[in-house]
């Protein structure tokens, strides 16, 4: 009896979350962005997270033109699905809105080689690329074990060989990737226009402004304070408020 309240209870939940996502579709098609959004909204507030969620957001702000949070949301649908061609593409129509025009410091040697390799694939991907080798090694040892023929031994353990320097390619690259991604800690700029300063306390010196829409990364906390950097290296301090954490 418990077990039968439990999948109407859950059944119910799945059906008026959708009913509300379906809600807030219909809005937006009907060119009622605001009451979009608080149809999406009250998705997220129940911990009903997507990239299609998020997308649809991102669609809603940049149509109202704010610019903060439509970028916010590409950016967060981005995180749930890195590699959908539509939201990178809205994405880059939002951020010709913004005011700054940050550029990005071209990184050199042997770390940015590794880190263009690593980067081809998200973790997961590069995750389930370490499966798909593990399968093979693991026919390629049968091959070996099983053959009877000693050139066939040879090119069964050659082949063993190979998939398992592969192997370790594909799980030192899904830690890499995963490890970068826990230590990015990006954010972006709500305020319209904030400055940041040399130190973390108000009457410190300016070091330059940013407005909103602008991407940064947070790199230390203290108090009411975070440490930024931008993509041009450029560092400072910024009040908590002015920013939204992505992560």
């Amino acid at each position: 009896m418990k077990n039968l309240l439990y999948i109407l209870l859950l059944t119910s939940h799945v059906f008026f979350a959708q009913k509300g996502f379906e809600n807030g579709n219909s809005l937006y098609q009907k060119g009622k962005y605001q009451e979009a959004i608080s149809a999406y909204e009250s998705e997220l507030s129940a911990k009903k997270q997507s990239a299609e969620l998020y997308f649809n957001l991102g669609n809603c702000y940049y149509k109202l033109n704010k610019v903060a949070p439509s970028i916010y949301n590409y950016e967060k649908a981005l995180l749930q699905n890195p590699d959908d061609a539509e939201i990178q593409n809205n994405l880059k129509f939002a951020q010709k809105l913004q005011i700054d025009d940050i550029k990005e410091v071209p990184k050199v040697g042997f770390n940015k080689v590794i880190q263009d390799f690593t980067n081809s694939f998200h973790y997961n991907t590069w995750g389930g690329i370490t499966v798909g080798l593990s399968i093979v090694f693991f026919l390629f040892f049968i091959g070996y074990y099983f053959s009877q023929i000693t050139i066939s031994k040879r090119l069964f353990f050659l082949g063993m060989f190979g998939v398992m320097l592969l192997l370790l390619i594909s799980v030192s690259s899904a830690i890499f990737e995963k490890n970068q991604f826990n230590n990015d800690q990006p954010a972006i700029v709500f305020s319209e226009v904030v400055s940041v300063k040399s130190e973390p306390k108000v009457g410190a010196a300016d070091s330059f402004l940013l407005h909103e829409g602008t991407k940064v990364y947070v790199m230390e906390t203290l108090d009411n304070w975070n440490k930024i950097q931008l993509t041009d290296g450029n560092e400072g301090w910024i009040e908590k408020s002015a920013i939204k954490r992505l992560k």
